[in-house]
């Protein structure tokens, strides 16, 4: 079989290397060409475009950068006709997927799109593409089979990939090596400072969380460093701060960790999957921030409260992100105490609700069985 993935963000290239993982062990003649990163292009895929060169974050950022992403439409459209794949698996990122969707559906390309994008929170108009042009939906958190249900649409919920890539890391944990973590580790209690994945977003996030290190020597701060990003891009923010930037190390330091500051997104699911306490920021731009604060129709940013319907880790947003609110914040989950245990608790809930591990091999079994002809 010939497949052609896209992901355009940390996330999808994760889930989209363990996914292709398995289809090359269930299909070992098959042909993976990928718009993705890293992870993808190591577990087997030819990565023709790096999700660094497609992520753009907010509405005014899409409409600045409004004619890069539709010369990368036109360049996909063509790459997908001259690879000629039996089917398009598309991952998250619904502003591309959706119209190479379209594009695929129109041409007779069958297609696959794994991980819902996040209609039931905004754009909930979406659902009529994705049933129109989409041929198999595998969706990874709980409450998303019901959503679909509502629009007459059956799709699989396959459980969340992220228990997987979390379980094969503790797997293989004797073996990891770090001379620099394993001394970092050993130090003070450690607080993993995660400020998002985007240029846009590190830059607003880092350097308030960067002031609650002056005022808290008792742990030991630092920084994820996120994949897709250089060292250079986060010297002017670090300078003399102490603080140490680690790269690719992220679950290492997840698995030492005493607590974390984390920006929303797939990172907050992570630590809680570790079972870290931590507390959820995010600001964004004042143009994007109302914008989205009048179309989105969810309670939480957070995927923890989210997916457990009530605010487990606190979010700070927006103008609710200062020191004064995040020292605070801060030190419930850091010290310990009945907040820090509550929380805790919690997360053994919000773990069995993702539905144990096996997403990655389930989603490929799935849609080798609808490609068999």
């Amino acid at each position: 079989m010939r497949y052609y993935v896209i992901s355009g963000e940390a996330s999808g290239d994760l889930h989209g290397s363990n996914l292709i993982k398995q289809l090359k062990m269930k299909d070992p003649q098959a042909k993976i060409r990928a718009w993705g990163g890293d992870l993808m292009e190591a577990a087997g895929a030819n990565v023709v475009k790096h999700y660094r060169d497609l992520a753009f974050m907010g509405f005014a950022e899409v409409i600045a950068n409004l004619r890069t992403i539709l010369r990368n439409l036109k360049n996909c459209k063509k790459d997908v006709l001259q690879f000629e794949p039996d089917v398009l698996i598309l991952i998250d990122y619904p502003g591309f997927n959706l119209r190479m969707a379209e594009f695929a559906h129109k041409e007779g390309i069958k297609v696959f799109y794994y991980i819902s994008p996040q209609i039931w929170a905004w754009k909930q108009n979406r659902v009529k593409k994705i049933k129109a042009f989409v041929d198999e939906m595998f969706v990874i958190l709980p409450f998303e089979k019901d959503f679909y249900a509502k629009f007459g649409m059956d799709v699989h919920f396959v459980g969340h990939p992220l228990i997987d890539a979390v379980d094969q890391f503790r797997k293989g944990l004797e073996n990891t090596q770090s001379s620099l973590v394993n001394e970092i580790s050993a130090q003070k209690p450690l607080v993993v400072l995660m400020p998002g994945s985007r240029k846009q977003e590190i830059s607003k996030m880092l350097p308030l969380m960067l002031k609650l290190v002056e005022k808290n020597s008792d742990f030991q701060f630092v920084v994820a460093g996120a994949p897709g990003q250089d060292q250079q891009f986060y010297s002017e923010f670090l300078n003399d701060s102490g603080v140490d930037l680690v790269f690719g190390k992220t679950y290492y330091l997840l698995s030492k960790a005493h607590a974390a500051l984390v920006t929303s997104g797939t990172a907050t699911l992570e630590t809680a999957i570790f079972k870290v306490p931590q507390v959820v920021c995010y600001r964004g731009g004042s143009i994007s921030y109302v914008i989205a604060k009048n179309l989105v129709k969810i309670k939480y940013i957070s995927l923890v409260n989210l997916i457990m319907d009530r605010e487990v880790v606190k979010e700070l947003i927006q103008n609710e992100l200062n020191l004064t609110n995040l020292e605070k914040e801060f030190l419930k989950v850091a010290k310990e105490g009945v907040d820090r245990e509550n929380l805790l608790g919690l997360y053994q809930e919000l773990y069995t609700k993702l539905g144990g591990t096996g997403a990655s091999e389930l989603t490929a079994d799935l849609m080798l069985k609808s490609l068999d002809p």
